[in-house]
C-alpha cells in the first residue's frame, strides 16, 4: 500500500491519535499523516467520510471539543445545508472527530480509534 492511499488526520495532543498511529506503524502499514488542525480535511473528503458514516453527522465532529461547543454546532447540526456544514468542518480541524482515516482503493472511513474496529476494516 503506497503512503498516498491512506491518509491519517492526527491532533498531537490526542491520545487516540497517538495510539492510531503507533498502531498502524505496528501492523506495518504505510499511511501519510496530517495535522486536523493545520491542514483540515477537505469538503471533499469530509463528503467521503460523511459517505462512509451513513450520513450521521454527530460521528464526524468532535464534539467534546470546545469549539464545537462554542460555535453552537450541534444546536444546527442536522439543519444545516451539508455543503455549509463540511464547509464549517473544513474550515476548522478541532470540529473533526479525530484520528480520521481515509482510503481511496478499496475505499475506507474510519474516525476515532477502536483498535477492534480498525483491525478489522485494515487486516
Amino acid at each position: 500500500m503506497s503512503a498516498a492511499s491512506l491518509t491519517v488526520y492526527t491532533y498531537k495532543n490526542c491520545d487516540s491519535c497517538r495510539k492510531a498511529v503507533k498502531w498502524l506503524a505496528a501492523q506495518g502499514v504505510t499511511f501519510e499523516e496530517r495535522p486536523i488542525r493545520d491542514t483540515p480535511p477537505s469538503v471533499a473528503e469530509l463528503r467521503t467520510m460523511l459517505d462512509h458514516l451513513g450520513g450521521e453527522r454527530r460521528r464526524l465532529c468532535n464534539t467534546s471539543g470546545g469549539d464545537y461547543r462554542a460555535s453552537k454546532l450541534g444546536e444546527v447540526l442536522n439543519t444545516l445545508p451539508e455543503t455549509e456544514f463540511l464547509e464549517k468542518l473544513a474550515a476548522n480541524g478541532n470540529l473533526v472527530k479525530r484520528p480520521f482515516l481515509l482510503r481511496a482503493k478499496p475505499p475506507l472511513g474510519l474516525v476515532g480509534f477502536k483498535e477492534s474496529e480498525w483491525r478489522a476494516a485494515l487486516g
